[in-house]
C-alpha cells in the first residue's frame, strides 16, 4: 500500500468541527494568558472553570454577590462561615470581608487549593472527614449546594452541615430536592431564586432554617 492509500483512509475533519476547535484553543489561550496578566483576580467568579464532570455550575455574578452579602449579615460581627461545595459565593466573600470574618471552602476539587488555609478538601462521601481546625458547631452560617441532586448525597452533607453548624443554615439545590430538604433538615423554602452562569435543566431554590434578608428584598 503507497502513501496515498494511507492518506486517504486518514480521518478528515469538516471544516465547522475545525473552526470549532481553532475557536476553543483561542479561547484557551486567551484565559491562560489573563490568569498571567496583572489584572486577574483568582478571587472572580469563573476564574477556575466549571467542570462539569463534577456537577460544577457556578452562580451568576449577581447571585453570588447576593448570598455572600446574605451570609455575611446572617453571621454577624467577628462571624464564621462555611461554604460547602459553593465556590462562587466563597469567591465573593474574599472580596467582602475583613480579617474579622473567617470563611472556610470545603470543596472537593483540588484546584481550589489555591486559597491556601481557607480550602479544606471535601468529599460527601466521608461527611465527616474534617480537619480540627472546623470544630462542631463553630460556624455562625453554614451555606451549602450539594453537587448532586440525590437523596444520597443530601443526607451524606446534611451530615456536615449538622456537625459544624450552630444554627443558620441556608441550602441551595434543585427545587425538585423541596420534599426531602424538608424532611431530612427542616429547611423551608424561600423567596429568593439563585441563578446559574448557565441554563440549568432543574430549576434552583434557597432554603433556609431562618428568615433571609434576601427575601425581604425579593
Amino acid at each position: 500500500m503507497d502513501a496515498s492509500d494511507d492518506d486517504d483512509e486518514v480521518p478528515q475533519l469538516s471544516a465547522h468541527t475545525l473552526a470549532a476547535l481553532q475557536v476553543f484553543y483561542t479561547e484557551q489561550e486567551q484565559r491562560e494568558s489573563q490568569k498571567a496578566g496583572p489584572g486577574y483576580d483568582r478571587f472572580a467568579v469563573g476564574a477556575v472553570e466549571e467542570d462539569w464532570q463534577l456537577s460544577q455550575f457556578w452562580y451568576s455574578d449577581e447571585t453570588a454577590l447576593s448570598l455572600a452579602k446574605e451570609a455575611i449579615e446572617a453571621s454577624g460581627r467577628n462571624g464564621r462561615i462555611a461554604c460547602v461545595s459553593a465556590p462562587s459565593v466563597y469567591q465573593k466573600l474574599k472580596g467582602l470581608v475583613g480579617d474579622d470574618v473567617t470563611v472556610y471552602l470545603l470543596e472537593y476539587d483540588r484546584r481550589f487549593s489555591v486559597y491556601g488555609n481557607d480550602f479544606v478538601f471535601y468529599d460527601y462521601n466521608n461527611p465527616l472527614d474534617l480537619p480540627d481546625r472546623l470544630q462542631q458547631h463553630s460556624f455562625d452560617i453554614v451555606l451549602a449546594d450539594p453537587p448532586y441532586l440525590s437523596e444520597e448525597c443530601l443526607r451524606k452533607t446534611t451530615q456536615t452541615i449538622q456537625f459544624l453548624s450552630k444554627e443558620k443554615i441556608l441550602l441551595c439545590t434543585g427545587a425538585v430536592m423541596e420534599d426531602l430538604v424538608t424532611q431530612i433538615l427542616g429547611l423551608k423554602l424561600c423567596k429568593f431564586i439563585p441563578k446559574h452562569n448557565r441554563s440549568l435543566a432543574n430549576e434552583f431554590r434557597c432554603f433556609a432554617n431562618y428568615e433571609i434578608g434576601l427575601d425581604a428584598a425579593s
